[in-house]
């Protein structure tokens, strides 16, 4: 098991290096930036469900079957059940506006990195790393712990300003306006690098690290892509207003 592991979480580190360098040529293809020519495709709910469930599954597998149940690992597996409970069962539930298709290969290869996630930060926390009561006063924890809630918070009013957005608009889309869009094109993205930043910080291993850095190699060049697709789209889109980072990119 631990070689599988390790072999895990050098595949996760090497899987940011090429989605980072893949996706400043190729858009994935979901969501605004859909298009056919990428094989079969399923209704974007059941994608979301599916390609998520891996990541709570194992985590709540390796609480059960480990024999280290103190309550830092408590609480990790609290925060972790709470962002993927969302995220796997709410979320694509609640979306509005048209349902558009999600291509197979891109939910396998989605459900194959949640299988290699979910696997090396349940290991990692309930089997490799130590934690105890003293951790809950380290700063690492504290400050991990204070990143990971504000990004849980901006991605899900972020993600609940889109939704409303799209009720209102179902007709196509629109130029976001209010909260932290009026600064960055992307505060859903910007809130879940900031939260998976701090569950590195948190949990400080190098599963969580992993974690941060895929979700960041991921998530910024698409932002950028969304960015340059809005301001193509709208000629009235807000000059000054960012792609992901405030005031920055």
């Amino acid at each position: 098991m631990d070689t599988l592991y390790k072999i895990s979480l050098i595949l996760i580190f090497s899987f940011a290096v090429i989605v980072f360098i893949l996706l400043f040529f190729i858009s994935a293809p979901y969501g605004k930036f859909s298009r056919k020519g990428w094989g079969p495709a399923v209704k974007s709910k059941w994608a979301w469900m599916i390609m998520e469930f891996p990541s709570p599954s194992l985590m709540i597998i390796f609480f059960i079957f480990s024999d280290s149940k103190k309550l830092p690992q408590v609480i990790f597996l609290c925060l972790w059940m709470g962002h993927y409970i969302y995220r796997t069962f709410l979320y694509p539930f609640r979306q509005s506006g048209k349902e558009k298709a999600y291509p197979v290969i891109i939910l396998l290869m989605a459900f194959v990195f949640n299988c290699f996630n979910g696997f090396v930060n349940g290991y990692g926390i309930f089997h490799i790393n130590s934690y105890s009561a003293s951790n809950l006063i380290k700063w690492q924890f504290i400050t991990g712990f204070l990143f990971f809630v504000a990004g849980f918070i901006i991605n899900k009013i972020s993600d609940e300003k889109l939704r409303k957005l799209k009720m209102t608009n179902s007709a196509g889309y629109v130029i976001p306006y209010g909260w932290l869009f009026n600064y960055i094109s992307n505060p859903h993205y910007f809130g879940e690098i900031v939260e998976w930043t701090g569950w590195a910080i948190m949990t400080w291993s190098l599963p969580g690290l992993a974690f941060a850095v895929f979700t960041s190699a991921n998530l910024f060049p698409r932002a950028l892509g969304s960015h340059k697709w809005y301001k193509k789209e709208f000629r009235n889109f807000p000059p000054e207003r960012k792609a992901i980072i405030p005031f920055i990119i």
